[in-house]
């Protein structure tokens, strides 16, 4: 199935060379994951035909493009996407679109300032949206790239990349004023189901620790359970938490190895890592996932 859609892809984009001309002279805008579709709404707006193919609940390690994707793709003026192999099962079609403009939005960071991993992909760790600054630095990389492919409506994308930026700030203003005021340093420590949190825990003081690895792709085995297991008794853990993109057996298992050696942890919820909530949902977006997994982490840790 994979070859099939892969082949599709590359027919498609190939062969039809010729781009589709703007639609009702709006730019045609696909991204992949939802964070980025949020950002490019919040700049491109009314102003752009934006298609994501990513939506709620859906983990960008494993996603697999289908043949629905091949005519948002072909179709497409620009191209979003996180780049740093996150979209790992996507990584060889957007090298292959020479023809396209293709943007891996982590283009936007100086690398050197990135957490490494020798067991990731890229040799760094994707999960950028965590950093809210970045997210700032990436802001501007999107209005500049949708102001030189629609200049005209230029004035209008950087105006809204100028309110988006200062909700931006409040944002991080709010959150370091929550976990400072309701959470002791001591207390900070963010068990997941995969190691997603990384730029969130040097951000905001947190000891971060993941079941599984930067990739969901990886799999738990049971000395993986047994060592946080161990950390988590040690480290007196009130609270483990699931993911909303990644299965929560893994979890559930941890929190059974933990309880059978005589320590009572909870799951203090479900917290959004690789997506964001329910379209149309205050967690949909990402403020709202943000301030929903802070406020998770923090209640269920305090």
């Amino acid at each position: 199935m994979k070859k099939t859609i892969l082949l599709l892809l590359l027919i498609a984009l190939f062969f039809n060379c010729k781009n589709e001309k703007k639609t009702n002279d709006k730019l045609n805008v696909v991204t992949t994951t939802s964070m980025i579709t949020d950002l490019v709404t919040n700049i491109g707006g009314d102003h752009i035909n934006l298609q994501g193919l990513m939506g709620s609940g859906v983990d960008p390690h494993l996603y697999k493009a289908s043949e629905g994707d091949v005519s948002k793709l072909a179709n497409a003026d620009i191209i979003f996407y996180n780049g740093l192999h996150l979209e790992g099962k996507l990584v060889e079609v957007f090298e292959k679109m020479k023809n396209k403009k293709t943007i891996a939005v982590s283009d936007a960071l100086d690398k050197r300032t990135l957490i490494g991993s020798e067991y990731f992909a890229s040799n760094y760790d994707p999960h950028i949206w965590f950093n809210i600054d970045y997210w700032i630095q990436i802001t501007d990389f999107v209005t500049e790239e949708l102001s030189n492919a629609l200049p005209e409506k230029e004035a209008i994308f950087k105006a809204n990349r100028g309110q988006y930026i200062k909700k931006l700030g409040a944002l991080k203003a709010t959150i370091h004023s929550t976990i400072e005021s309701e959470l002791p340093k001591e207390q900070r420590i963010l068990v997941t189901a995969h190691d997603a949190f990384n730029y969130f825990g040097k951000a905001f003081h947190f000891e971060v620790v993941g079941l599984q690895g930067l990739s969901t792709a990886t799999e738990a085995g049971v000395q993986d359970v047994q060592k946080l297991s161990a950390f988590i008794i040690e480290k007196n853990v009130k609270a483990i938490f699931v993911e909303s993109s990644v299965p929560k057996r893994t979890i559930e298992a941890l929190q059974a190895a933990v309880n059978s050696k005589g320590h009572h942890v909870i799951i203090g919820g479900s917290l959004y890592s690789d997506a964001l909530g329910n379209a149309g949902s205050i967690e949909g977006t990402y403020i709202g996932m943000f301030e929903y997994n802070v406020n998770t982490i923090v209640n269920a840790l305090k």
